[in-house]
C-alpha cells in the first residue's frame, strides 16, 4: 500500500475526531433577533449559530464560519420549488423546545421554520467544529444541518442523492447515475456533468480541504475528481466551500465570499432564466459582467429596479388587431432545454411558420451548422442570449410597428454626451464652490479681521505713509486713541506734553506725544506761536520763550539766542531762504555767524478744530529740533532745495475727528497736537 492510500485511510479518521468535538445546547434554550451578539458556538469557536440581519427589520438564523461571519447554513423555506430565507422581524426568536423541536417564530408567535423533530426523543443539541448542528436522541442523530443543506457544501460534509442545494428558483443535485446537474424550477436542466459510467449504489459528493471536489461510492475502488479550485493543494487551513448562488451558478470559494476559485458555467448568460421571461442576457464591450435587457422598445421591464425579473409586451399580441409582426433579433438565441418543437427548415420559413401559428410566440433559427428551427409556444418561458459569436437569428411576435433597441454606437454616443454633460456640471460646481469659498473668506475678513493687527490691516492713511514716504498722511483722533489704547501706556513727558506708547495697524511700535498748553497760549495772544516768539525776540525777552520748567536751571542765553535765530531761519516760507542741515549744525555750534532772521510771514488763522501730528522716520539719523539759518549765499540760493529723503521729519495732517472730551470745549479754543515718533 502506497503513501497515498495511507492518507485516504486517515482522512475518515480525522473527520471522525473533528465531528466528535461538540458544544451541547440544552432544551429550553432560545436566541433572540433583538440580541444578535448572543450565539451558540462550536467548542473551538470556529462556527457560530445566531441571528443574521438581512434588512432594516428582517432577520434569519444561520450557521457562520469564523469572525468574518461566512454563512454555511441558513433556515430556508421552499415554496413551489423556490427557496428563500426564513425571515422574522426584530421580535423573532429561535427556540430549542423541550419536546426536541427547533423552531423559528416571529413577533406574532407564527412559526416560519421548524426541524420537525418534536416527540422523536431528542434530548440535546450540539454545534460541532465541523459546522454541523445535530439533534441527538440517545445515541442516534435525529436531525442534522448537514443532512438538510441549504445552498452550501463545506469540507467534511457529504452531498448524497436525496439531498439538494437550493437558491431561489435554482437547485443543484447529485443523481443516482452519477450525474450532477443544475436545474431551473426543478424542470429545466441547463448544466450537467456525468461523473462515472459505473453502476453506482450510493454516490456522495465531497469538497476536500485542499480544494478538490470528489465523488465517492461503495462500488468505487477510489474517489473520482470532479472539479479543482484554482488554488487547489494550497493552504490546508483555508476555509473553502461550494455554493449555489442566486444567479443560478455553482461556484467554489476560498477564504471568504469574495475569492471565487471555480465556477460550473464560465459564461453566466448560459444560465437558464438569468434575465427572467422574455429577457435577453448579453455583455457590454470590454465588460465581463452580464446585463439584462428587453428584446426591443416594444417591451418594458417587469421591475425597473431589477432587470433580472424579465420583460413584458407593452401591447399584448391578443390585443393587437391587424398589426401583429415579427421582431428580428440577430446573433440571438432562445434556449431550447425544454421539449419544444424542432424542425429542419430555412430561416424565412422559421419566421413565417411562427407568425402564422396562433400559439407560437417566438422562434430561433440555428444557422451555425444545419438550419434547424425551434419554436416557443404559449405559455413557454422564453430565456434569451445575445452575443457577437452567435450565428443564430431569433424572432419574437409583437404588436407593430417594430421599435428596435438603440445600437451600441448610439448608446455609446449617448454615454459620451452624458459624460460631457457630467463633466460640465462637475466643473461648474467646482468653480462655483471655489468662488463661494473665496467670497465667504472675504466677507469674514471684512467683518471680523479688517482692523486686526494680526492680519496686517492697513488703512489708506498708513498705506500712504508706508509707500509714499515724505507725503502728508492724515490720522484721525479715533485711530490715535485706538493705537495708544486710550493713551494708556505713558512713556514719559517732555516740552508741551506727555509721550505715550502706540502700535500702528501694521504692528509698528510708535511714540505719540500729546501736546498741552496750546489752548492757553492761543487764548492769551490769539496769534501764531512763531509771530509771538519773534516779537519776544525783537524785544530781547528771550526768557519768555524758554520753557517754564527750565526756570530753576542755569540757561545759557547765548545758546538760546542761536537756537531761536536758527529756528526762525528754518521756518521761512520760501525754501531757498532755509539753511541746509549742514549750515544748521555749523550755526548751532557757533562756527558760522548767524545773520538776523527776517520776521515770519504774518497771517491770521481762524479757530482751529483739528488735530495735527508730526511723524519722524525711525531710519532718520537727524535731530527733530527746529532751527533757523542765515540767508544763503547767491550760489546757495540758486541751488535746488534738498530732497525729501534728507528731511529730518515728516508732517502728517490729521483729519478733524474730535473726541467727546474736546467737543465739550468752544470750537475757537480747540487745538490738540500729537507728535509721533516710530521706534
Amino acid at each position: 500500500m502506497n503513501l497515498h492510500s495511507h492518507r485516504l485511510l486517515l482522512l475518515p479518521l480525522l473527520l471522525f475526531f473533528t465531528t466528535t468535538s461538540t458544544a451541547n445546547i440544552k432544551p429550553g434554550s432560545s436566541l433572540y433577533a433583538s440580541n444578535r451578539s448572543q450565539t451558540w458556538s462550536s467548542p473551538t469557536n470556529t462556527f457560530f449559530l445566531g441571528f443574521t440581519q438581512l434588512g432594516p427589520t428582517s432577520y434569519t438564523v444561520s450557521i457562520s464560519y469564523g469572525t468574518a461571519g461566512v454563512p454555511i447554513w441558513t433556515t430556508v423555506s421552499v415554496v413551489g420549488g423556490t427557496a428563500s430565507a426564513a425571515v422574522v422581524d426584530s421580535a423573532g426568536e429561535f427556540q430549542f423546545l423541550r419536546n426536541g423541536n427547533l423552531r423559528l417564530i416571529n413577533g406574532s408567535d407564527a412559526t416560519v421554520w421548524t426541524s420537525n423533530t418534536a416527540n422523536l426523543g431528542v434530548t440535546s443539541a450540539s454545534l460541532h467544529d465541523s459546522g454541523t448542528l445535530v439533534l441527538t436522541a440517545g445515541s442516534i442523530n435525529a436531525w442534522s444541518s448537514f443532512e438538510n443543506p441549504t445552498d452550501t457544501l463545506v469540507p467534511s460534509q457529504n452531498l448524497t442523492v436525496n439531498q439538494t442545494l437550493r437558491s431561489g428558483v435554482y437547485s443543484f443535485r447529485l443523481l443516482s447515475n452519477g450525474n450532477i446537474s443544475l436545474t431551473w424550477e426543478d424542470s429545466v436542466v441547463y448544466w450537467n456533468q456525468r461523473l462515472s459510467a459505473l453502476n453506482l449504489t450510493s454516490p456522495s459528493l465531497q469538497l476536500q480541504p485542499n480544494g478538490i471536489l470528489t465523488l465517492s461510492d461503495a462500488s468505487m475502488r477510489r474517489t473520482e475528481n470532479v472539479a479543482f479550485a484554482n488554488d487547489y493543494g494550497e493552504g490546508g487551513d483555508i476555509m473553502r466551500f461550494l455554493r449555489l448562488t442566486s444567479d443560478g451558478n455553482l461556484r467554489m470559494y476560498s477564504g471568504g465570499n469574495t475569492t471565487m476559485t471555480w465556477a460550473a458555467l464560465a459564461d453566466q448568460c448560459q444560465v437558464y432564466g438569468y434575465c427572467g421571461n422574455m429577457g435577453i442576457c448579453s455583455y457590454k464591450e470590454s465588460s465581463f459582467s452580464p446585463i439584462c435587457k428587453c428584446p426591443s422598445l416594444n417591451f418594458e421591464a417587469v421591475d425597473v429596479n431589477d432587470s433580472r425579473k424579465g420583460c413584458k409586451r407593452k401591447v399584448a399580441v391578443e390585443d393587437c388587431v391587424g398589426n401583429v409582426t415579427m421582431l428580428e433579433l440577430k446573433q440571438t438565441k432562445f434556449f431550447n432545454f425544454q421539449s419544444q418543437q424542432i424542425v429542419s427548415t430555412g430561416i424565412t420559413a422559421c419566421r413565417g411558420n411562427c407568425f402564422l401559428s396562433a400559439s407560437c410566440i417566438a422562434s430561433t433559427s440555428l444557422s451555425d451548422t444545419n438550419v434547424w428551427c425551434y419554436t416557443k409556444n404559449t405559455p413557454d418561458f422564453v430565456s434569451g442570449y445575445q452575443g457577437p459569436v452567435l450565428l443564430s437569428t431569433s424572432y419574437v411576435k409583437v404588436c407593430g410597428p417594430v421599435q428596435p433597441n438603440p445600437s451600441p454606437s448610439e448608446q455609446s454616443g449617448g454615454d459620451k454626451k452624458c459624460w460631457k454633460l457630467w463633466v460640465r456640471v462637475v466643473g461648474a460646481v467646482v468653480v462655483a464652490s471655489i468662488l463661494g469659498l473665496a467670497a465667504l473668506v472675504g466677507l469674514f475678513w471684512w467683518f471680523c479681521c479688517k482692523k486686526s493687527p494680526k492680519f496686517g490691516g492697513v488703512w489708506a492713511q498708513y498705506t500712504l505713509l508706508e509707500y509714499a514716504s515724505g507725503a502728508p498722511v492724515q490720522f484721525s483722533y479715533k485711530d490715535l486713541h485706538r493705537w495708544t489704547k486710550g493713551f494708556k501706556d505713558k512713556l514719559g513727558a517732555g516740552g508741551f506734553g506727555a509721550v505715550y506708547r502706540g502700535v500702528l495697524a501694521n504692528r509698528t511700535v510708535v511714540a505719540v506725544k500729546q501736546l498741552e498748553g496750546i489752548e492757553q497760549v492761543s487764548a492769551e495772544i490769539n496769534q501764531k506761536f512763531s509771530e509771538w516768539a519773534y516779537r519776544q525776540f525783537e524785544e530781547g525777552n528771550l526768557e519768555a520763550i524758554v520753557d517754564r520748567r527750565l526756570a530753576d536751571q542755569d540757561v545759557d542765553i547765548e545758546q538760546v539766542m542761536r537756537a531761536v535765530q536758527v529756528s526762525f531761519w528754518c521756518i521761512q516760507e520760501h525754501p531757498s531762504q532755509r539753511p541746509t542741515m549742514g549750515k544748521v549744525v555749523q550755526m548751532l555750534e557757533g562756527i558760522v555767524k548767524i545773520a538776523r532772521p527776517p520776521a515770519p510771514k504774518a497771517f491770521t488763522e481762524g479757530s482751529i478744530s483739528g488735530t495735527s501730528a508730526n511723524l519722524s522716520s525711525k531710519d532718520s539719523g537727524h535731530s527733530t529740533n527746529e532751527a533757523s539759518a542765515p540767508p544763503p549765499s547767491s550760489s546757495e540760493a540758486s541751488a535746488p532745495p534738498p530732497s525729501s529723503s534728507s528731511s529730518s521729519f515728516q508732517t502728517a495732517s490729521i483729519s478733524p475727528f474730535i473726541s467727546e472730551r474736546i467737543m465739550e470745549k468752544p470750537s475757537s479754543s480747540l487745538l490738540e497736537s500729537f507728535q509721533i515718533k516710530s521706534h
